[in-house]
């Protein structure tokens, strides 16, 4: 890390320590995390429908060993709290969701993020190590500017408060890049040939609703080719833009940026999205409370909805019906094809 976190530990020695907590408790456990939360869907009661541990509360304390005392010789321990978490957690439950059930996925997703991360994560995951398993994702995905700290009674603090999509989804590199070429009509254009290349999917409502779906009608303006006035300065041709695609192929995961859209707009969430040419099945969603600015998520396993909130103490509950996706901050679908 910079700034202060650079002189409470090594950035190696930090990673390191990190790395070790993953394979050490997960040699403590006969279940992972996915398989208890997936046996209690199977085996729940009606009258108790929340799972029955906290599943990363919001939050959490971090401790590494600094160094020691010069006349002592005394380990001495620094501990790291972590402030307003919401803006990773859901997001990093649905990924754990994800990646557990679907068994390619993790090697897909190592190719932008890293092998080695992707393995950590999923073990911490697995052991239920929730704190550290937010500062992976902090020191090994976030830049300094994305969050504040500050030394507060001996202790670093580590704030994350501000907006999801800049703390996780501008963080997955290009995993879900896209790309548009165009073509001026004009020959004397300045830059005739360009490439718009995006790495998140942020679409915007319609400007007037249609009849069908808005969503699909969103996503749809959003990768289809078109025609428009060139905006090159001096030029008055036509520039032709062809049809969104995929860079690196389709990603196995999409997260659709829903912030723009009001809740009147969200009368119909689809279930199935063809997005640049590919089809992807609905698995989750991220929702935000404006009034205590507050994200929580909800998510599917073997076809039950879960509402996750890492403020409430039962924080996992198993929902009567799907979620009604009023409040949303995202959608997450996964790749049709692998399931």
């Amino acid at each position: 890390m910079e700034s202060r976190f650079c002189v409470l530990s090594d950035t190696e020695d930090l990673r390191a320590l990190i790395s070790h907590r993953g394979n050490h408790l997960h040699l403590e456990r006969s279940k992972t995390l996915f398989e208890e939360i997936r046996a209690s869907i199977n085996n729940n009661e009606e009258e108790d429908r929340s799972f029955w541990r906290p599943v990363l509360p919001w939050g959490g304390v971090f401790t590494i060993k600094a160094g020691r005392r010069a006349l002592s010789c005394t380990p001495l321990y620094v501990k790291i709290n972590l402030k307003n978490t919401c803006t990773i957690d859901g997001f990093l439950v649905i990924l754990y969701v994800i990646l557990r059930d679907n068994r390619g996925f993790p090697g897909e997703l190592a190719v932008f993020l890293g092998k080695r991360f992707v393995e950590c994560f999923l073990r911490l995951m697995d052991s239920c190590d929730y704190s550290t398993v937010k500062m992976l994702w902090i020191r090994d995905r976030m830049s300094r500017r994305q969050y504040r700290s500050e030394i507060r009674k001996a202790a670093l603090e580590i704030d994350l408060f501000g907006n999801e999509h800049d703390n996780f989804t501008e963080n997955l590199e290009d995993l879900m890049s896209t790309v548009q070429e165009s073509l001026c009509t004009s020959c004397s254009c300045p830059a005739r040939f360009r490439e718009f290349i995006r790495t998140t999917i942020d679409i915007s409502p319609p400007h007037e609703l249609p009849l069908g779906d808005p969503i699909q009608s969103a996503a749809d303006e959003f990768s289809c080719p078109k025609v428009l006035l060139c905006s090159e300065l001096g030029c008055d041709g036509l520039r032709e833009i062809s049809q969104r695609g995929f860079c690196h192929g389709p990603p196995p995961f999409v997260i659709l940026n829903m912030q723009q859209w009001k809740s009147e707009e969200l009368s119909y969430v689809p279930y199935h999205l063809a997005l640049c040419q590919h089809r992807y099945l609905l698995e989750g969603a991220t929702l935000f409370n404006k009034e205590e600015h507050h994200y929580s998520a909800a998510f599917q396993i073997d076809g039950c909805w879960m509402h996750y909130d890492g403020l409430r103490s039962d924080n996992l509950i198993l929902l009567h019906k799907p979620p009604e996706l009023l409040l949303l901050s995202s959608l997450v679908y996964i790749r049709a094809c692998d399931k």
